[in-house]
Order: C-alpha cells, then sequence, then structure tokens
C-alpha cells in the first residue's frame, strides 16, 4: 500500500523524467536529420552559387521596379502632364561596383559579398516565411552596400551577417522555479513543437531528394534548369531598368 502511495505521489516527476527522455530523442533525431539536410543544401548552394545570386539580385531589382512604378503612378496623379520620368533602377554587374585601382580589393569586395549572400539567401528559408522577409531585406541592403564599393562597410555587414545578429530569433527559455506540474505542460508542449519540426524536416523535398534520390546530385541539374527559366523571366521583367 505504502509503495503504490509514493509511486502515486511521485508520478509527477516519473512523468517529467519520461517527457525528457522523449524530448532528447525527438531533437536527436532532429538534429541528425537537419545536419543531413544542411550539408546537402550547402553543397546544392555552391553548385549553384552564380544562379542563386543572379536570382537574388533579379529578385530585388523587379521589387525596386514595382515600386518605382507605384511611386510614377502616385506621382502622376499629382501632376498630371507635368510628371517628369524617374531615374531607372539599373541592375547589378560588375561595372556597377565603384572602380579601384587595387585589384585585390575588387576580389575580396566579390568574395565577402558572395559568401554573405549565399549565407542569408532566402532559399535557404522555404520553410520560416517570417526569416523569407528578413532575408530578403538582409540581401537588399547587402546588394545595395557591395554596389557602392565600400570594403570597409562590406566587412563590418559581413561580420554582421555571420555573428548570427542579422537573422537573429528569440531564444525561449523555460524560467526557473516552476513546479513540477508546470514544468510538465512545459515539456509536453516542447515535445509537440518538437514532433511538429520533425515531420516538417522529414518533409523537406532536399531531404527527400537525398533520402530517396538513387543519385541525390542529380537534383543539381533539375535546379539548374529551374533557375534557368526563373532567370530569363526575371531578366525580361527587368529589362527596363537597363
Amino acid at each position: 500500500m505504502l509503495d503504490k502511495k509514493l509511486q502515486i505521489s511521485n508520478k509527477p516527476a516519473l512523468d517529467q523524467l519520461f517527457l525528457k527522455g522523449q524530448i532528447e530523442a525527438l531533437r536527436k533525431e532532429l538534429e541528425f536529420i537537419e545536419q543531413k539536410t544542411i550539408a546537402f543544401e550547402t553543397l546544392l548552394r555552391t553548385s549553384l552559387a552564380d544562379e542563386l545570386i543572379e536570382k537574388q539580385e533579379l529578385r530585388i531589382i523587379y521589387k525596386k521596379l514595382k515600386q518605382a512604378k507605384k511611386e510614377k503612378r502616385l506621382e502622376q496623379k499629382k501632376r498630371g502632364k507635368n510628371y517628369k520620368e524617374p531615374i531607372g533602377i539599373k541592375p547589378i554587374s560588375t561595372a556597377a561596383v565603384n572602380k579601384t585601382s587595387n585589384k585585390e580589393e575588387q576580389k575580396e569586395i566579390k568574395r565577402l559579398y558572395r559568401e554573405a549572400m549565399l549565407h542569408v539567401h532566402p532559399d535557404k528559408f522555404s520553410m520560416n516565411e517570417e526569416k523569407i522577409d528578413l532575408a530578403t531585406e538582409v540581401t537588399s541592403k547587402l546588394i545595395d552596400i557591395y554596389r557602392a564599393g565600400n570594403l570597409h562597410e562590406l566587412q563590418q555587414y559581413h561580420a554582421h551577417i555571420f555573428s548570427g545578429n542579422a537573422l537573429n530569433q528569440e531564444i525561449k527559455v523555460l524560467p526557473k522555479g516552476t513546479k513540477i506540474i508546470a514544468q510538465n505542460s512545459y515539456l509536453k508542449k516542447e515535445k509537440e513543437h518538437l514532433e511538429d519540426l520533425l515531420f516538417a524536416a522529414k518533409n523537406r523535398h532536399t531531404y527527400k531528394v537525398l533520402t530517396e534520390y538513387p543519385d541525390p546530385l542529380l537534383f543539381v541539374e533539375e535546379l539548374r534548369v529551374y533557375y534557368a527559366d526563373k532567370i530569363i523571366k526575371l531578366r525580361k521583367r527587368t529589362r527596363k531598368a537597363v
């Protein structure tokens, strides 16, 4: 009888230990899948670096063109026939970067730009809409800095990006001093959250390619065709910006 009473009184603590074990197992599985997926996606981005960068540059130009058109319509309403055509937005190119007599500096500017662009490219965050919007803002600013050709400013922004602050997210921490029952409630929610993340990770297209394709590297060519089509369409949409 006494043993049963002890078991009943210790049940919340035992439940907590069981939940912690489940959470730890889920975290390990999620970490394993994410590591494999990230490594594969890094390989894909490296193989398609030029396509990814050009696509993002054109997307930013297209976005600015749409904004310029919106502003133009507003100005037309205000000025009527006296409206003057605004200066067009020029696309990113090596010629757009300020010329410098130091070839090594030009090389370093390009290296930092490409490295930072691939690190925060919006396509990395296809499962997180908030991160996509934030990554788009970061790459837009990165392009502006690159166009200005200021090595020092680019070095600073590059460091800011790789510090993790550019795409920083709030980390949730369990408050200290909570009771066992409250902790169990938190742990149950944490377990459900991890289960959702694990489901999403397993259903991520690149993970499916990695685990289901006989040769996952064939996906590189599929993506090359996909990006080529996107780039052609974006070039047509942004040709007036030249």
